[in-house]
């Protein structure tokens, strides 16, 4: 909340609870949106494209956008991640039963 205030404004507890309640609230409703979708549709999971969804349609497209890219770029990282610790373990697999005899 800082960043957005000039560096000699401060910001009373009461503002800070507040605003972490109101954040909460919109998680919760957000949230809320996106569970109905995946009742209605039979699934106990909700996945990030529920979230986006749920913003979509609650009106918050300013917020679904950047979050949708987020999502497809952090996707790709995890996909990245995951075939270099495959790559990990195939190689040590691979080493397995070798065994360095030299004395």
């Amino acid at each position: 909340m800082k960043q957005m205030l000039p560096p000699n404004a401060k910001i009373s507890k009461e503002a800070k609870e507040t605003m972490q309640e109101c954040v909460s609230e919109f998680i919760s409703f957000v949230t809320s949106e996106a569970s109905d979708k995946c009742r209605k549709e039979r699934r106990k999971t909700i996945n990030g494209e529920d979230i986006c969804w749920a913003l979509a349609t609650l009106g918050f497209d300013d917020y679904a956008a950047p979050l949708r890219r987020y999502l497809n770029k952090y996707r790709e990282v995890e996909g990245d991640n995951k075939a270099a610790n495959q790559d990990k373990v195939n190689n040590n697999n691979s080493d397995e039963g070798k065994h360095d005899w030299k004395q």
